[in-house]
């Protein structure tokens, strides 16, 4: 397939690129600083800003899937969301997935995790901007979007290929705790685009 992914040189957009590449995928990688990008064969490092709606339509069309690692978070102007919407919109590419975080999940019915009182400080405003996006693809039909939210620790760690998956509600395992490596959440990401099974909703992952 050809994929593209915008914000490829990020913590999470490394991992999938990595695992989109391993698949023996064509990626074009989508990114302010093309010099970070390694040399690999089927990737071409295209320089592009998820703000510009233009500019990233171009870069895009002719995927037939695009993954956004973009953080809403880093975003100042607060218009990367709705720039990433329209792009694809006016590139004819149809599926867009979304790189989400888990504030947005449920810890209880109409409880998101972002909302409780020990979310950590630091976190709050970025994870607030990702709600909005994740808000902002509930209103749209003209694409055929998912939004991917990992578990409450999503680190490094070993690539096991196994993973569950959820709805809006956190996942935790036996013990309470809610984790999985980003190394499987590249391989959850790449299992839907290669067999999609989510539309137009969001679900998660993790162990």
């Amino acid at each position: 397939m050809r994929i593209a992914i915008i914000g490829a040189t990020g913590l999470v957009g490394t991992k999938i690129l990595s695992e989109s590449l391993d698949r023996g995928h064509a990626v074009t990688a989508i990114v302010r600083s093309p010099d970070k990008l390694p040399t690999r064969p089927r990737l071409t490092a295209a320089r592009g800003d998820a703000t510009d709606p233009a500019g990233l339509a171009a870069l895009v069309a002719g995927h037939d899937a695009v993954i956004s690692a973009f953080n809403p978070g880093a975003d100042a102007s607060g218009t990367g969301a709705r720039s990433i919407i329209d792009a694809l919109k006016r590139a004819g590419v149809a599926r867009l997935l979304v790189v989400g975080g888990a504030g947005t999940l449920e810890v209880a019915p109409g409880r998101r995790l972002v909302d409780q009182p020990d979310f950590p400080a630091q976190w709050k405003g970025g994870a607030l901007c990702t709600a909005d996006f994740l808000d902002r693809l509930r209103g749209e039909t003209g694409l055929d979007w998912a939004f991917v939210s990992p578990a409450a620790l999503l680190a490094p760690g070993e690539r096991t290929g196994h993973y569950r998956v959820g709805g809006d509600r956190l996942l935790t395992d036996a013990d309470g705790e809610s984790r999985i490596s980003l190394e499987d959440y590249a391989v959850a990401m790449l299992d839907e685009i290669e067999r999609p099974r989510h539309h137009r909703t969001r679900f998660s992952v993790a162990y």
